[in-house]
């Protein structure tokens, strides 16, 4: 390819002809631009991994498992499934556990049988639990020790991951791939939303949504290499270090690499620094996506020298806000961000990420969250649901073919969320400029103070940027006369003496008169997160 300019470039890659085509379909009742040349369901991903033979696909400290012998195993654990346990086409198999090669395997297996893969958080209480077990009714639930130990008292089968999944691979060694046959827009995955508020919902994810993922994920390999990146893409090996029962390291890593033929480099345990850096360095990591929490992690551990991270060359941030100037502080201390860092924005309801923002809009536009990705149509609207230009706030409202089927079991907040059309409302607060998404703040996080609408997200960017905040959260609290007011949590790092009133002059410095806190705490306790980095504000709420 000629060109070397990265729009031309994607033009002709997904235009008329091209590798990546999108061509308008329906899907279900709506035309909607789709990958023309993507896979029909999972299942046949799985059966095309075997051409990438003996090259690494999951990597941990102590194991190696190529991807012939990776096909082999779900094939046999798949036979397990279906002759001890019965599953078959559409049946529920919930998977309750830490991340390990098992999770992968229970997951692949259960694709391959037509069944439907449920990742429960492997953080949920024994409740939380029981309320997952209650809502999706699986056939089975693959477990470790510790989740087993929270479901034994239930009565729906487990199967220990730790010794039974290994005896039931040994016993149905060399049972060929089943053959399945499922529609584009069965249900494939259900996973669950953070639960920051409420109870959990399970977003339900067609073999066509996560399709479609692998798809944008080997469209940008394309890309790579037509802008003459050295890295091949079979040979990025690409960290995992986010839970698997999220769509970061599910549908965006563990399941695009088994069609790209590239490595899934797995830490497991406790996000302990060193450890994670010696994998890095040890495995020659090409690709880390952290969340912010992580990245601070990184920051604070100091000199990162004595690791050789060379082969790191892409870093990004998902799944949490984070500041201008925290991603500033990134690109300064470590060499890998200086020129690689980029970010974007997505949801579990929308199996990927909606917006992406390279290196060169994060420079042109600081605080940007990027374009639309391949396929993504996204309008901002008024509350009556009319789209409104650029430049002004709403709503983001976005479809797409990666956009879930609905909430499992729950018809309401399906029809609350996904509106006429395939239009799906995310509830955050948005506006676009040149193009580009800038995120206010989740809705449902907003502060009306005396009429005045005041975003969190934009009250906490500023602070954040004080050189003595670690980390900071905005909520609003009620007030007799201005019907709330605002409350900020501030963490300070240990030994700072920073006051209240200095805060709250450096605030007023950049923000309006009511954006400005007027109620604080000041901390050095780090604030509650859940498993993908965003702050659990019912916790801070309910220890102010």
């Amino acid at each position: 390819m000629s060109t070397t300019e990265p729009a031309a470039v994607m033009t002709a890659l997904t235009s008329p002809g091209g590798a990546f085509e999108l061509a308008e379909e329906d899907v279900l009742g709506t035309r909607l631009p789709v990958f023309k040349n993507r896979a029909g369901s999972l299942a046949e991903i799985l059966a095309g991994s075997t051409a990438h033979g003996d090259r690494d696909y999951i990597v941990t400290a102590d194991r190696r498992i190529s991807f012939r012998e990776h096909a082999e195993q779900v094939a046999a654990l798949a036979a397990a499934l279906r002759e001890e346990y019965g599953v078959g086409k559409g049946d529920r198999v919930a998977i309750a556990a830490a991340n390990t090669p098992e999770w992968i395997l229970a997951f692949w297996a259960t694709m391959a049988v037509g069944g439907i893969a449920v990742g429960f958080n492997a953080w949920w209480s024994a409740r939380e639990l029981d309320h997952g077990v209650g809502l999706v009714e699986p056939r089975v639930i693959v477990a470790d020790t510790k989740r087993a130990a929270l479901l034994e008292n239930g009565s729906v089968p487990l199967l220990r991951m730790e010794r039974q999944v290994g005896d039931l691979v040994r016993r149905y060694a060399g049972a060929p791939l089943p053959t399945v046959d499922v529609a584009e827009d069965d249900p494939a995955i259900v996973l669950f939303t953070s639960g920051t508020s409420g109870r959990p919902k399970g977003a339900v994810h067609s073999h066509r949504n996560v399709c479609s993922v692998v798809e944008y994920h080997r469209m940008n390999d394309a890309l790579a290499a037509a802008l003459s990146d050295p890295v091949a893409p079979q040979d990025r090996r690409y960290l995992l270090a986010l839970p698997l029962f999220h769509i970061a390291s599910l549908h965006n890593l563990a399941v695009p690499r088994l069609a790209t033929g590239s490595t899934v480099v797995m830490h497991q345990g406790a996000f302990d620094m060193d450890e994670v850096l010696g994998l890095v360095a040890r495995e020659r990591v090409t690709n880390w996506g952290a969340v912010p929490t992580q990245a601070h992690r990184l920051l604070e551990h100091g000199d990162v020298s004595k690791y050789d991270l060379s082969a790191l060359t892409a870093f990004s941030l998902a799944s949490a806000p984070s500041s201008t100037a925290f991603k500033q502080r990134l690109r300064e201390k470590l060499p890998f961000a200086e020129k690689s860092l980029v970010d974007s924005y997505g949801m579990t309801e929308t199996c990927t990420a909606l917006t992406a923002a390279s290196p060169a809009d994060l420079a042109e536009t600081p605080g940007t969250l990027g374009r639309p990705i391949a396929g993504v149509q996204l309008e901002i609207r008024d509350p009556l649901g009319i789209p409104l230009p650029d430049g002004e706030e709403g709503e983001v409202c976005v479809r797409s073919a990666y956009n879930m089927l609905g909430y499992w079991n729950d018809p309401q907040a399906t029809s609350n969320t996904i509106r006429e059309d395939r239009w799906l409302h995310t509830g955050d607060i948005g506006v676009v400029e040149r193009g580009r998404l800038r995120l206010s703040s989740r809705r449902s996080d907003l502060i009306i103070r005396g009429g005045e609408n005041v975003y969190p997200a934009e009250v906490e960017g500023v602070l954040a940027e004080h050189p003595e905040v670690q980390e900071c959260a905005v909520l609003g609290v009620p007030h007799a006369d201005l019907g709330q007011e605002v409350f900020a949590v501030v963490v300070t790092a240990p030994g700072s003496g920073l006051t209240e009133e200095q805060l709250r002059d450096y605030a007023r410095d950049q923000l309006a008169y009511f954006k400005v806190p007027s109620q604080w705490r000041i901390t050095h306790d780090r604030l509650p997160r859940n498993a993908t980095g965003k702050v659990i504000r019912t916790a801070v709420r309910n220890d102010i």
